[in-house]
């Protein structure tokens, strides 16, 4: 499917990453929003223009409904990014330009975007952001359970450096052991001598 936005580029969002059935989002690949999930401040976020494309909307009026419900969108739920930042997302991209955009993009916090689909109001913005949702669960859970094995490998780290001591200093027995040994003398031997 194609999208064309305001800047008449267009976002391609190949047939094959989204299902649909009688004009209804059956689902979209995993990897499709995976790959348009950034981290930037510290945050979880997507893109406004990623966001309309999976809405199929114009980016010009996925923005146009944010400003009009100010009150739904604090900072903790959409932000402006800064050209700082624009510039480092597009290095990551490995292009020089992205269709000549005249302001900075918007991105979205799991919230914000949860929030998106009381604006925007259709059946299409409901069905992607309980996808986008359990994404974000799933994500979520995959931190807890890598903290969890984190904690796992920390504790087995902690024995082993334990066992290492242990080691070392049975090693250091059998090296004084050793020494202790070349340096006895010779004793004289007693009784027959060849």
């Amino acid at each position: 499917m194609k999208y064309s936005n305001s800047s008449g580029r267009c976002n391609l969002i190949l047939f094959s990453e989204i299902v649909e059935t009688k004009g209804k989002i059956k689902s979209i690949r995993e990897e499709t929003l995976l790959n348009r999930i950034y981290i930037i401040r510290g945050q979880k976020v997507m893109l406004d223009r990623n966001l309309a494309a999976l809405y199929q909307v114009e980016t010009k009026r996925l923005n146009e409904q944010v400003r009009r419900n100010p009150g739904r969108f604090p900072v903790d739920f959409m932000f402006q990014l800064t050209e700082k930042e624009f510039e480092n997302l597009k290095s990551h991209f490995a292009t020089s330009s992205w269709g000549g955009n005249r302001k900075l993009p918007f991105v979205f916090t799991e919230q914000g975007v949860a929030m998106l689909s009381s604006v925007l109001n259709s059946e299409r913005a409901i069905h992607v952001n309980i996808q986008i949702m359990r994404l974000f669960t799933k994500i979520r859970q995959s931190m807890i359970d890598n903290t969890e094995l984190r904690l796992a490998i920390e504790e087995v780290r902690k024995r082993t450096d334990n066992n290492t001591k242990n080691i070392e200093l049975v090693f250091k027995y059998f090296d004084e052991m050793l020494e202790r040994n070349e340096k006895q003398k010779e004793r004289v031997r007693i009784g027959y001598k060849p």
